[in-house]
Order: structure tokens, then C-alpha cells, then sequence
């Protein structure tokens, strides 16, 4: 195996000047050997240039993003045990949080300042919730199993009682066009004046309950059954399955959540089959893509964990191919294939800033000529053969403020000479600890979703996945403002209260029969209590209930909708 002098090619600035480039190297790939490089060749130097994989990776499942391991590591980062965390790219690698894991006890044995016991006892459930990696990372001269196997890896079961209904996002809605940059300017985009409206497609699915793989629960009383197991040939390449049983009345239905083959890791891993997907720093949601449509079957190139690069610092990436389903809009017949791609870079300890992008392209009907594939990626014209979303995003910790988070991301539904135009936004600010011993947080996030976001004439049905948007959950012409605070009784207790205000049709609305439309407001509260049952068991309790008024922009049409939900879950 060839060995890099990582402290000469590689001195990202971030480092903290009290740890040396072999001990920041060893974060990052505890298996590295820092040698001369002239036994190198030169095409592998000059790939490793750009790409600094490590000389060890560690093949691992992924972890589902309404696990409670993603909010420990959020906690452990807020004690300023865990800095080199990269949280634009989900879902992590168990691998990855590893990793994480040994950093944070890394800094807890050797942080001079007196800590409460709450830190210790996340990295303590950490490791119960991860043996294998944990074991893995922290003996990498160990060996794993040629073969090996956890037939029940974890283990979901919920119930839902539902009163009420979903809202229905399937409306016109106005278009003005001729777009400047932020609203200034104009001339970017083609006027598109009424009566040629823009057509927003899809709907809420679960009332009061979004992000949930495109499962959807009906009125009254239902129940899903998720059951993961995992399949491991040696550090190279893992195996996951994880049916869904979903009950719903007389509705029984199974069918593959996730299931796929990963081969690699590191800084370069292919995954294959069926899996969730999140770009961005949001945590309700996202602009690009999320999980809150039925997961992709997909194929996908990506760095479960970070790299090291010349001048650019630590980077991720992710690149994720699919294709949707077929579908019919007065009759209109399209099955576009998909694409995203997302870059997250961290040139500081404290900074990390993100480019993302996801396209629908080709497919029946659509001209495919070289000519239309250029003006699709330039954007800005009416014979665009693609639908795509692209932007920017950043997350700035402030140490100073007992490491609390500021985050946005600003994507747009056209481009013009590759600026993102016709803009939507996630704002964001997390505050983890409120007080000093770490056991209450709060999140305040906005999203603000341009009148036309995820619309599109190409393709009629929009950036839908099977009725759902596979961005953010609110769609578009939507305001949305989301609010939680917690208490952390213990590493396995907690109680989270969350408040959420959205209103949609404040922009775009047009007369639907001579009538004008309404605006459409909602304000929900939910409240989730997380506690320990027996051994490795959880249980999570859930309330919501919210007041739509002037639903589905019709005035004075109303509805109360609320939610019950019980969760046992078994190392979720």
C-alpha cells in the first residue's frame, strides 16, 4: 500500500494550531501511514492531489435520518467536542459517526475545562448504538469478520392515529417572469404573463407529520413495521434490507424502505438500490431534496467520510442517480431520469459551505439534441429539456456563543447564464445549549418557497415524486416558520416542544372561477417525549394538533387536524 506525506501536500488552514497535521490525519483515517511519497507514482499523486482518499475506509450501513444518533452528535458538537463534522450530505455512515464518536472522546480525555457528566453519557449510548464501527475505528490494526451478519440490525414500530386530512397543493398560480437576482433587475427569465399560469402539483401527504420516506397514514387508526438487517463482506462492502409493513384499515401493504449494496467508504463509496436522501443544512427541511418523498431506487457515488484538500480544506460529496416514475398530465406522457449533485467544503473549523443541485431530464417526449442539453443547464428559456434546482448554502458555528449554528441555503427553480434565479430559502439558527450543562436547546428555522417552486412545463407533474415534493414539504408560494426547544433529562429521555406557523398563497394567487383565492395559514404545535424502555428499546410518544384556516386557499373553508403517534424502536 503506497503512503502519503499527508503534513506536506495537505495543511488545510482549519486545523486547530494545537493539534498537529499527523494527529489531524489520523482523525480522519486512523489506519494512515504518514511515509515518503516517492515510492508514489505520479498519477497517483496528482489524483490524490484532488482527491485525498484515505489508504483505509471502512465499509458501513447508513444511518436513518430520524435516528437519535444524528442529535447526539449535534449535542457533542455543541460542547466543542466535535468539530470536523460535515452536516450538509445526510444520510451518515455509521463509519462516519465513528469516527465523529472517537473525536469527541478524543477531546473529552484531553479538554483542560471541567465538563458536566451529559457529554459522557452521548458518547457512552453513542457506542452502544454503534459497536461494530466504534470497535472497528478505535482498534484499526483489528480485523473485521470475512463475513459477518446482524439479521436484526434495528427494529420500528409505529402507530398513528390521524383525525383530520391532508392539505392539497394542486393549484395555478401566477407567473410573472421576466426575473432579476434577489428582485432587483429583470430580463433573466422570458415574461410569462396570466392568463399562463404556472400548475403546482402534489400534496401534504401525512398531516403533521412530513419527512416519513413518502409513506402516507389514512384517517383513524394505522401502524408501520420497519425491520433493518445487515450483511457485511469484511471492511469492504456491507448489505442493508429494511421492508415496510404498513397497516392502514383494510390497506395492508409491503414494501422495500431501503435496501441496497454499498461497496468502499472513506472517500469513495458506490451505492446501489434504495436509500433516503438529504442535502442541505436544514433540519424541517430543505430546498433540493430530503426524505420526505418514497425513497429513490438509485445508484450513488459518494464520501461517507471527509477528505483533505490542497487550498479547499475538508470536502463531501455526493452524486445521486435515479429515474421517477412515469406519469400523465392531460395527456402529456413523462418519466424523466434524475440527477443530484452536492459539494460541502469546510475551508475553517467553524465554517462549512455547500453547492447542491438536482435535475429532471430526458425521457419520453423530451428533445434530448445537444442544443436543448445546453440551454437546459444555462437556463432561462421556454425550450428547456429539464427541470432542475441548484444554490448555495452555508453553516457558520459561533464558539463564542456556546457554539450555537447559523445556517441558510438559497437554491433557485431556473438559472441564467448559472446564477440560480426565481429563489427559495432555509434560514436557520440552533442554539444547543441554552444552558451550561447541555440539557436544553433550541431551533428556530425559516423556509420561504418562490410562488413557482417545483413547478415546471416540461415536465407537468413537477419536482414530484409519487405526490409528494421531494424538497421541502411545504412546496411552493409558502412561508413557513418552525420553532423547537427541548429538554435533555437524560441521554435517552427528552421532552421537545415545537410550534409552526405557515401560510401559503400569500404570492402568485390568481381567480379560480372569478373567484379570488385566499390565503391559506396554519398554526400547529407538537409535542414528543423520548424515554427508555428495557435494554436497547426506546419509545418516542407524539401530540399534534393544528388549525388550517382558509384550506386549500378557499375562504372561510377550515379544518383542525390532530395527530397520536407512539414509536418502540430497538437501536434505531
Amino acid at each position: 500500500m503506497i503512503g502519503l506525506d499527508f503534513k506536506r501536500l495537505y495543511k488545510p488552514k482549519f486545523i486547530n494550531k494545537h493539534r498537529s497535521y499527523r494527529e489531524f490525519v489520523k482523525i480522519i483515517n486512523p489506519k494512515s501511514k504518514i511515509r515518503n511519497p516517492k515510492s508514489a507514482s505520479a498519477l497517483v499523486c496528482l489524483l490524490l492531489l484532488f482527491f485525498a482518499s484515505p489508504l483505509w475506509a471502512l465499509s458501513s450501513a447508513n444511518i436513518p435520518l430520524d435516528s437519535p444518533i444524528y442529535s447526539y452528535l449535534d449535542k457533542l458538537a455543541g460542547f466543542g467536542l466535535i468539530s470536523s463534522d460535515v452536516k450538509g450530505i445526510k444520510p451518515f455512515s455509521k463509519a462516519e459517526a465513528a469516527r465523529l464518536l472517537l473525536e469527541a472522546e478524543k477531546n473529552l480525555a484531553s479538554g483542560t475545562g471541567a465538563l458536566p457528566e451529559f457529554p459522557a453519557e452521548l458518547i457512552r449510548r453513542l457506542r452502544e448504538l454503534i459497536p461494530r464501527e466504534a470497535s472497528l475505528r478505535a482498534n484499526p490494526d483489528k480485523k473485521p469478520r470475512l463475513f459477518d451478519c446482524n439479521p436484526v440490525s434495528s427494529l420500528r414500530l409505529r402507530y398513528v392515529y390521524l383525525d383530520g386530512a391532508p392539505r392539497d397543493y394542486r393549484r395555478d398560480v401566477h407567473d410573472p417572469g421576466d426575473d432579476g437576482v434577489f428582485g432587483i433587475g429583470s430580463s433573466l427569465r422570458p415574461e410569462n404573463p396570466y392568463p399562463s399560469p404556472a400548475h403546482q402539483r402534489g400534496g401534504e401527504g401525512t398531516p403533521l407529520l412530513e419527512n416519513n420516506n413518502g409513506v402516507v397514514h389514512g384517517e383513524g387508526h394505522s401502524g408501520e413495521f420497519r425491520w433493518g438487517s445487515e450483511w457485511y463482506l469484511g471492511d469492504v462492502a456491507v448489505a442493508l434490507l429494511e421492508p415496510s409493513l404498513l397497516v392502514d384499515g383494510d390497506d395492508n401493504r409491503i414494501r422495500l424502505n431501503r435496501g441496497y449494496l454499498k461497496l468502499g467508504g472513506g472517500a469513495l463509496e458506490l451505492e446501489v438500490g434504495k436509500d433516503e436522501n438529504w442535502f442541505g443544512p436544514g433540519y424541517r427541511g430543505t430546498i433540493t431534496l430530503t426524505n420526505n418523498a418514497e425513497n429513490f431506487t438509485q445508484v450513488k457515488l459518494s464520501s461517507p467520510e471527509p477528505f483533505a484538500v490542497k487550498y479547499l480544506g475538508v470536502m463531501k460529496y455526493a452524486l445521486v442517480a435515479s429515474r421517477f416514475e412515469e406519469t400523465a398530465v392531460g395527456g402529456v406522457v413523462r418519466q424523466p431520469w434524475f440527477y443530484a449533485l452536492k459539494l460541502s467544503a469546510k475551508p475553517g473549523d467553524n465554517l462549512e459551505v455547500g453547492f447542491n443541485l438536482g435535475r429532471q431530464v430526458g425521457g419520453p417526449g423530451i428533445n434530448n439534441s445537444l442544443g436543448d442539453s445546453l440551454r437546459g443547464l444555462i437556463g432561462g428559456t421556454r425550450s428547456d429539456n429539464s427541470n432542475g434546482m441548484a444554490g448555495f448554502e452555508a453553516r457558520y458555528r459561533i464558539t463564542q456563543l456556546r457554539n450555537a449554528e447559523l445556517y441558510g441555503e438559497l437554491s433557485g427553480e431556473d438559472t441564467a447564464l448559472f446564477w440560480p434565479i426565481v429563489e427559495s430559502y432555509v434560514a436557520g439558527l440552533y442554539l444547543p445549549r441554552l444552558s451550561d450543562d447541555g440539557r436544553n436547546d433550541f431551533r428556530f428555522e425559516f423556509f420561504q418557497g418562490n410562488q413557482i417552486l417545483y413547478t415546471h412545463s416540461t415536465f407537468p407533474e413537477g419536482y414530484i415524486y409519487k405526490g409528494l415534493p421531494i424538497g421541502h414539504s411545504q412546496g411552493g408560494a409558502t412561508q413557513d416558520f418552525f420553532f423547537r426547544g427541548s429538554h435533555w433529562f437524560s441521554t435517552r429521555n427528552n421532552l421537545a416542544l415545537e410550534y409552526i406557523y405557515t401560510n401559503r398563497g400569500k404570492v402568485g394567487r390568481i381567480p379560480v372561477a372569478g373567484v379570488e383565492q385566499a390565503v391559506e395559514r396554519k398554526h400547529a404545535g407538537r409535542v414528543f417525549w423520548n424515554l427508555p424502555l428495557y435494554g436497547d428499546m426506546d419509545a418516542q410518544l407524539g401530540y399534534g394538533i393544528e388549525k388550517v384556516s382558509n384550506l386549500n386557499l378557499v375562504a372561510g373553508a377550515g379544518r383542525t387536524n390532530q395527530l397520536v403517534t407512539f414509536e418502540v424502536r430497538y437501536r434505531y
